[in-house]
């Protein structure tokens, strides 16, 4: 469904221009409050970048919400080409009236939307707040259809912004890849976006425990029924039934497993990946955390498990 298009910010600096590089030069048009150099259009998004009524601009909480802002659309710069592979069809338009929760908004219309593909951190709902409070978005993805508590599943842009919320949250630092967004180049940019948070410390990745070491199983059972990114090599791999146990500890019985059922299989031998080979190689998983003994991680989307190159650093702390 299109709907008209909606009353934007004011444009500021007419024919500005930007660079997709994080360098700000003192050369070439301002955009709100920044100057960009060279010769690259600008994303409309920031073209009309301009928060707010004026008369409360040097207010603490506005200048909060700017300064929020300008940070994300900057991490983003140079990222652009990360934007572009998430452009599903336009499902519709609307404004932001409330923050729910740390990954739900309320429209003006009345509908709930959840951003999809991202998992959430103690940080998200602050960061997802400045930067869509009272923001109008477009929604896009390829299934609108409500899930069992009435909510719209979406990646959201703002206004007609390139990069989608989930990129800057992600990029922040403020939310996780959930590993649901099953399009190839969509999920590699969301990706993207996450391992360079990461790799920089920025947002929850400041924390060392933010992954969790796959040789204390008990810090990970701590965190039964979260959502959470585990680390360790696999010592075994065992079929029983119809589950696959990646096993990461030699105590089968207390130590961190992942199962993988029969009917995930295929999505593994697709990708060109046998469950074996995974055997003695360090792996990234994330999930929920269940068990009751020993923890484990049940995936079920080829995207929660990242094999890791043998020169990649390791994330666990020491």
């Amino acid at each position: 469904m299109t709907s008209k298009p909606r009353t934007r910010c004011r444009r500021v600096g007419k024919g500005a221009l930007f660079a997709p590089c994080p360098r700000v030069g003192a050369i070439g048009k301002d955009v709100g409050t920044l100057r960009f150099a060279h010769p690259t259009r600008v994303p409309s998004s920031l073209a009309s970048f301009e928060l707010g009524s004026t008369h409360n601009a040097t207010s603490t909480g506005h200048v909060a919400q700017r300064l929020h802002l300008i940070v994300a659309f900057l991490l983003l710069a140079s990222h652009t080409a990360l934007a572009m592979p998430c452009q599903f069809e336009s499902q519709s338009e609307g404004r932001v009236a409330a923050i729910v929760d740390a990954r739900s908004v309320r429209l003006d219309d009345g509908r709930e939307i959840r951003l999809a593909g991202i998992e959430t951190t103690a940080t998200t709902k602050q960061a997802l707040a400045s930067l869509l409070a009272s923001r109008d978005v477009t929604l896009r993805g390829n299934d609108d259809t409500p899930d069992r508590y009435g909510r719209q599943g979406a990646l959201v842009f703002i206004g007609e912004s390139d990069t989608s919320v989930q990129a800057m949250l992600l990029a922040q630092g403020d939310a996780l890849v959930s590993a649901e967004i099953t399009d190839k180049d969509c999920a590699a940019a969301l990706m993207a976006s996450e391992a360079e948070a990461r790799r920089q410390k920025k947002g929850s990745w400041a924390d060392p425990s933010a992954i969790k070491n796959a040789e204390s199983p008990d810090d990970i059972l701590a965190g039964i029924g979260r959502f959470m990114v585990v680390e360790g090599k696999v010592l075994s791999v065992r079929q029983a039934g119809a589950m696959t146990y990646l096993n990461f500890g030699r105590n089968w019985t207390r130590g961190f497993a992942v199962t993988i059922s029969k009917r995930t299989l295929p999505a593994f031998e697709n990708a060109g990946i046998t469950l074996k080979s995974l055997e003695s190689k360090r792996i990234r998983v994330r999930g929920w955390v269940e068990g009751s003994t020993g923890p484990r991680i049940d995936v079920r989307l080829l995207g929660q498990v990242e094999l890791l190159g043998a020169n990649e650093p390791t994330g666990v702390r020491p």
